[in-house]
């Protein structure tokens, strides 16, 4: 747990407050240790086969890749989580986001490999995700989280029906 704790402070960034040659570079940030590195990557261009690995990981429900693809290219913000060891990449975690890009932002799709959960990473990510919405001034983030995961957003601030607000849904018959 030390390594990872390394990583991520606690404060609102989801990278350290120590800064090495190459912690931001065009839209990525990673920490490194000298043999391996975490960093994110806000590129959509991401292996849709390898993210259907990472979601089969977790067990969900398999999506067409068609589909996958679209949401990704309509999405307001996508970003990748990486584990680089050597040569060796491998995507870990996911998040995107839906926007009307002014007031409201709505986070799907937030996945970290069952290898590195319970380690501060899923946190650093949710952090890099509000980082990021909130530098695009909106105000307003919204998720929509199995039971489960309930208390893990509770943690990082979201709550259930703020000011009684119910939401609804409609699902075709």
């Amino acid at each position: 747990m030390g390594f990872w704790k390394s990583f991520f402070s606690s404060s609102d960034t989801a990278l350290p407050q120590t800064r090495t040659e190459g912690d931001t570079v065009e839209g990525v940030k990673y920490r490194t240790d000298g043999t391996s590195r975490v960093f994110f990557s806000t590129t959509r261009e991401i292996d849709l086969y390898e993210l259907e690995e990472l979601c089969d990981a977790v067990g969900w429900s398999r999506r067409p890749l068609r589909k996958v693809r679209k949401a990704i290219q309509h999405s307001f913000l996508v970003t990748s989580m990486w584990y680089q060891r050597g040569n060796t990449r491998r995507l870990i975690g996911f998040a995107r986001a839906t926007s009307d890009h002014a007031f409201n932002a709505t986070i799907w799709d937030v996945v970290v490999h069952p290898d590195f959960q319970a380690k501060g990473l899923g946190k650093a990510l949710m952090r890099y995700m509000i980082k990021k919405l909130r530098s695009q001034d909106i105000s307003n983030i919204t998720l929509f989280a199995d039971p489960q995961v309930v208390s893990f957003y509770r943690k990082m601030g979201f709550m259930p029906d703020p000011e009684g607000i119910k939401g609804m849904f409609w699902y075709p018959d």
